[in-house]
């Protein structure tokens, strides 16, 4: 009965890859971001934290990938699910929906339907976001491009930046099942569409969520799903790339 009690706060002692929330501050044709992250690896466990203040310019939005790293090589139902923009002057940020973990407590998907983590919308450098999984974690990461125009690839940048804005000022539970990555993305992506995606297995099980933006043709390839997933695969140009300036150009070698 207690954890229904729990109610979402900011002011938990948190992990230090989520202790600092993004602030978002829209100003016309602009937005700034602060705390960016941009987490420096030398392994997994050993790290020097580090944040940015960027300023991005909407009109030079351009590209949109959706990038899927399943939680095992065994099978792919588990899964962790995020976006990544491109510009048009060559940067490049990642907006990942995650469950906020406290100091000594682990993700867990039973815990994660149970209100036992807040959500937290980490936006960072893709050397930190997609280099940690790819390149350390060594779990499966692929960086499929989404078939957008511009003008809808900003639609989902903005709706993503306002509901982080709002989860700054009113926190949230995250829910495994409800309330996660992959629904997070569905949401924003959703809010945009002439016709939506509908909630579903290949949602409720994100690790196949790849098949379904295939299916509706959002991957901008003409390949198979199996070619896809080995062409758009990124785990070794990630290892190669961690320590470069130009990560991003080299992982879409």
């Amino acid at each position: 009965m207690m954890r229904f009690r729990r109610r979402p706060r900011h002011d938990r002692l948190w992990s230090t890859e989520h202790a600092i929330l993004p602030s978002i501050i829209f100003d016309d044709r602009l937005v700034h971001i602060r705390n960016v992250r941009d987490f420096t690896y030398r392994s997994a466990d050993d790290f020097t934290p580090g944040y940015r203040d960027r300023t991005y310019y909407l009109e030079r939005l351009e590209r949109v990938w959706f990038v899927l790293a399943p939680f095992t090589r065994d099978w792919r139902g588990p899964a962790h699910s995020f976006l990544s923009f491109g510009f048009s002057d060559s940067q490049y940020l990642s907006i990942s929906v995650e469950a906020r973990r406290e100091v000594g407590r682990p993700y867990s998907l039973w815990k994660g339907a149970l209100r036992q983590f807040e959500l937290i919308y980490v936006i960072g450098e893709e050397r930190d976001l997609i280099g940690l999984r790819a390149a350390l974690w060594d779990t499966p990461v692929y960086l499929y491009p989404i078939r957008a125009t511009p003008e809808q690839v900003r639609g989902v940048f903005v709706g993503m930046l306002r509901r982080a804005q709002r989860l700054e000022q009113q926190p949230e539970f995250y829910n495994t099942f409800t309330n996660n990555c992959t629904t997070n993305i569905l949401d924003a992506v959703n809010a945009i569409a002439p016709t939506p995606i509908p909630f579903g297995l290949k949602i409720l099980l994100p690790g196949y969520s790849d098949a379904l933006a295939h299916e509706r043709e959002l991957i901008d390839t003409e390949l198979s799903l199996g070619a896809a997933r080995a062409r758009y695969q990124v785990n070794e140009r990630a290892k190669r790339a961690l320590l470069q300036p130009d990560f991003s150009l080299r992982i879409r070698a």
